[in-house]
């Protein structure tokens, strides 16, 4: 048996949520010595750059959580043209949604419908049209921002597990992003319906949107809709959310993404092209 395989195997017991919110507290603790040690510690292990973080002092953030979700300067991250990526990550996995299926990893697929909550009209949007997958490591940059301009029409909370979403879990954990806690956020944008999934994982304490703060953890074990009187509009480049503590994003779109000189496995930087949609 692999070494990956048995990693995915032992996460089946594992009490995810009790693990997830431990680690969430001493992520939030305010102790000067605990969390500057904690965030030095971060930095030597992950070779983190300082340098273009709006704030370079790793001493002058009030938890682990704050220097994790640490802002960029403004020029760290030049938006491209056309989709571009939400995030710092690996672009695990893109292509079409074929027959109401995305790819997870090689061998593995996911239903749409699924992924959405059990939401069939919406997953129905997407059939014929296509999506992309952003890894975020633990030594990456960890805003969301919008890979495209949007209006926000719904926020839903699934409830789930928490698994990790490294490689070695997405090879052998099958429905894997199906399975997690995560938030799926519909937006309208000029190339359609455009739905964001920010998806849970093991030691991540918490999600946060720009609009409502942080959602996850939710008490209710069931799946909760949110809608807005008010829309909430969001330009291209602009963060939408964050994790504390890695994750993954899913990306759907109605229409087919033509990408870029790309390929799966390959690591992207926030506001880095992916590709066109028509318009």
């Amino acid at each position: 048996m692999s070494l990956a395989r048995l990693f995915a195997l032992i996460q089946y017991p594992l009490p995810h949520h009790l693990l997830s919110r431990l680690v969430g507290r001493l992520a939030d603790c305010q102790q000067p010595w605990l969390k500057n040690a904690l965030i030095q510690a971060f930095i030597r292990r992950f070779k983190v750059d300082m340098d273009e973080a709006a704030e370079p002092d790793p001493t002058a953030y009030a938890t682990f959580n704050d220097f994790f979700t640490r802002a960029l300067e403004d020029d760290a991250r030049p938006i491209g043209e056309g989709v571009v990526s939400p995030a710092d990550g690996t672009l695990s996995q893109f292509g079409p949604i074929e027959a109401g299926q995305l790819i997870q990893a090689k061998g593995h697929r996911f239903s749409a419908m699924e992924l959405l909550g059990g939401d069939g009209e919406a997953a129905r949007r997407y059939l014929g049209g296509s999506f992309a997958t952003v890894y975020l490591s633990p030594s990456d940059y960890h805003r969301v921002h919008m890979p495209v301009g949007g209006t926000l029409t719904e926020m839903v909370y699934v409830p789930g597990r928490l698994f990790s979403v490294n490689a070695a879990t997405t090879h052998h954990v099958p429905n894997l992003f199906a399975r997690n806690e995560r938030l799926v956020c519909h937006f309208d944008t000029e190339h359609g319906p455009m739905v964001m999934v920010l998806v849970g994982a093991m030691i991540v304490a918490a999600i946060e949107t720009v609009w409502a703060g942080q959602i996850t953890p939710l008490p209710r074990g069931e799946v909760q809709r949110i809608r807005f009187d008010s829309p909430v509009r969001l330009e291209k480049g602009e963060e939408m959310g964050r994790f504390k503590l890695g994750s993954t994003v899913v990306m759907g779109f109605a229409e087919q993404l033509n990408v870029d000189d790309l390929a799966p496995e390959q690591m992207v930087r926030m506001g880095q092209s992916l590709g066109q949609l028509p318009h």
